[in-house]
């Protein structure tokens, strides 16, 4: 993977650029409310192939909470995993491995705190 892409809008496409080229959905943006939170559609199975109907999507709500000293606060839920039937408990033990949403939130600090160029 070179990088995810999120479209700015309700109905945007979530998607990651491959380093050969090719793009990989895996979303769709169902909340856009900056500066205050974003809610996905996580349109992946347990076998990590896309699933366009959103009726079988789980959802990732992102909020950003200002805090008094000029830092933000991030907080995930990652919510519906029901809806993903018989994959939801491999799909819970991915997100909670460490290759998961602990993992990418910690990347994601980690680029935050450089100083921007």
């Amino acid at each position: 993977m070179k990088k995810t892409i999120i479209q700015g809008a309700v109905r945007g496409r979530c998607y990651t650029e491959q380093t050969d080229g090719t793009e990989c959905d895996w979303g769709t943006v169902l909340v856009w409310d900056p500066p205050h939170r974003l809610v996905l559609a996580w349109q992946i199975d347990g076998q990590w192939r896309y699933e366009p109907d959103l009726a079988k999507s789980s959802e990732v709500e992102v909020r950003f909470t200002p805090g008094p000293d000029g830092s933000t606060r991030v907080d995930l839920e990652h919510r519906c995993l029901s809806r993903h039937g018989a994959d939801a408990g491999a799909i819970r033990t991915a997100i909670d491995s460490p290759a998961g949403w602990g993992g990418l939130l910690a990347l994601f600090a980690a680029q935050a705190a450089q100083p921007m160029v």
